[in-house]
């Protein structure tokens, strides 16, 4: 039997980037603490990270408008997964993050959404729908 994947998810904000990773048995998403720091601090830091955490993939959560179109920061996103290939050695892969920062705020207290839980929160809600969508895909 084959180990499962190691997965790491990005919540990208203009401030703070949310961090999340699965379990050694690609069943759930676990939180990590938010990255803060401009595209340069997040391309120096996630490197090592990755390394530190075993990842095989990371998924980027790539902000779609409401209607599946991109959004004013999609271009944006689309930019930074390019460099952040270019600085990794493992695939990285974009998911649709429609609303999830909405549905985190409803699991996160208000007083923690500037700490970067929010973030975080959002990208452990992205990468379980990515665990879940290929729970039982032989791929």
């Amino acid at each position: 039997m084959t180990k499962p994947a190691r997965l790491m998810a990005l919540d990208v904000g203009s401030r703070r980037t949310g961090v999340a990773v699965s379990d050694e048995l690609g069943l759930y998403a676990h939180a990590r603490p938010a990255l803060s720091g401009g595209t340069r601090a997040l391309l120096d830091a996630l490197p090592p990270l990755v390394a530190n955490e075993a990842i095989d993939e990371v998924v980027v959560g790539l902000p779609l408008a409401l209607s599946g179109e991109d959004s004013p920061q999609t271009s944006a996103t689309r930019a930074f997964v390019e460099r952040l290939r270019e600085r990794l050695d493992v695939p990285v892969t974009t998911w649709d993050e429609r609303l999830s920062s909405v549905e985190a705020a409803r699991y996160v207290p208000s007083g923690r959404h500037r700490d970067g839980t929010l973030d975080s929160a959002a990208a452990a809600l992205l990468l379980q729908a990515v665990l879940d969508s290929r729970a039982g895909d032989p791929a």
